[in-house]
């Protein structure tokens, strides 16, 4: 969970503290410098498959300076029911997910996870909608920090390639 304080004083993602799936502090100034890709993820989604699509732009663009980052969420239709410890086994052992997995978060709602609470008010949905319609929301976010685009669920990994791409020659 991001434990930096009130979000109304986060000006960029790198503001942000998240905790890896093995409970280890991440401060996301770590990635100043890289393209984010932060995702919202579950194991027993109709999305699911996307893991293998997300590692694949992992492979392609993490050595051109892009971070996959997933956080596993329960909210919606209870589908990541596990502990972090059966998220991460599930991930690599059916998707070989390489890329950091952090602990299960809330994306919507007054728990909501403060760094979730920023993305959503940074890059509304449809019609404005501040809230995370399902699994596999992904947020573009730019080598300075600030979020370029939000993807729907639906939007396949393989999609944002040419987004991907832009702004990692930013």
């Amino acid at each position: 969970m991001s434990r930096s304080g009130q979000n109304s004083h986060m000006t960029t993602v790198h503001d942000f503290v998240a905790r890896s799936i093995d409970g280890r502090s991440v401060p996301l100034a770590n990635f100043k410098g890289r393209v984010l890709l932060v995702v919202n993820t579950a194991s027993a989604c109709g999305f699911t498959p996307q893991f293998a699509g997300l590692e694949q732009l992992h492979q392609a663009y993490g050595p051109k300076g892009l971070a996959v980052i997933g956080f596993p969420c329960n909210q919606f239709g209870s589908q990541d029911p596990g502990s972090n410890e059966e998220i991460s086994q599930f991930c690599q052992m059916n998707y070989g997910v390489s890329f950091p997995m952090m602990e299960k978060v809330a994306v919507n709602g007054p728990g909501a996870d403060p760094l979730f609470q920023w993305l959503r008010t940074e890059a509304p949905g449809l019609l404005g909608s501040k809230s995370i319609k399902w699994n596999f929301t992904k947020f573009l976010v730019g080598k300075d920090g600030a979020v370029i685009r939000r993807y729907a669920p639906q939007d396949a990994p393989s999609a944002l390639n040419g987004d991907i791409e832009k702004a990692l020659a930013a």
